[in-house]
């Protein structure tokens, strides 16, 4: 005759199983955190065991948008509640760990896990950030009688580090906009200081090396565009004095 644990549904012996671990091994959660960069495949664990040591592994997410939960059990027994293609997979050697496809944004959030094992539970906390790439780009500009070379990283995360090829003192300047970050340097071009070979250096941890800009003409702004304006406001005024002078001719000619 089956005993009266047989008849339990599994999520109950579940949560007894965990309880009676936490209670032997203690609840000591480890705490992590993780970065992953945007467009990439991420990959976290819960534990070094292997699936033929392993009852139970539940993973709880809490994401900007959502809570959502994805578990699996030696049972056969699994639930997923993001259905966004998280998935559980297994290592060559067997051990579990969460993948995660095409991270984005809406990936970032505070991932906890449970690994029930045979002999004890392990618990982490993983606080998961996104590693996003600038737009970078770098310009001399002419104004109030001095010329200024730019550098800017835009909206990446974490923010950039810009430096000059030339070894004089810069301003960078750093804002934060909806948790993306964008840095500005300038670097003002005294006389005499050669610019030929001025350059700035960019780095993010998204890239494998450094990007190396060259300043362009002022972004924008340049003579060729001034040159434009000046002449479609010259136009214009020959345009109106001709119109103006024609209609002088027609009041003369209706006066006689």
């Amino acid at each position: 005759m089956p005993s009266p644990m047989h008849r339990l549904p599994f999520n109950y012996l579940l949560i007894f199983n965990c309880f009676t671990c936490v209670c032997i091994y203690g609840s000591g959660q480890v705490v992590r955190n993780s970065s992953f960069k945007m467009g990439h495949d991420a990959k976290l664990d819960c534990s070094d065991k292997t699936w033929n040591e392993t009852m139970f592994v539940m993973w709880n997410i809490k994401l900007k948008y959502k809570q959502c939960r994805i578990s699996f059990s030696n049972e056969g027994q699994s639930g997923d509640s993001c259905s966004d293609g998280k998935t559980l997979r297994n290592t060559s050697s067997a051990q579990s760990y969460l993948h995660i496809p095409n991270f984005s944004d809406a990936d970032v959030g505070v991932y906890k896990c449970e690994s029930v094992y045979i002999g004890g539970l392990k618990s982490y906390e993983t606080n998961v950030d996104i590693i996003v790439p600038p737009s970078i780009s770098s310009w001399i500009e002419h104004k109030d009688n001095k010329t200024v070379a730019v550098c800017k990283a835009e909206g990446g995360k974490p923010a950039a580090n810009i430096r000059w090829s030339h070894m004089a003192n810069s301003s960078p300047v750093e804002r934060v906009s909806h948790g993306f970050f964008t840095v500005e340097s300038r670097l003002e071009l005294h006389e005499g200081m050669d610019a030929k070979n001025l350059s700035c250096v960019i780095r993010h941890p998204y890239w494998n090396k450094e990007n190396i800009l060259v300043p362009q003409p002022e972004k924008g702004d340049g003579p060729w565009l001034r040159i434009v304006i000046v002449a479609v406001i010259t136009m214009c005024l020959i345009g109106f004095l001709a119109q103006k002078k024609r209609r002088c001719q027609r009041c003369l000619h209706l006066d006689r």
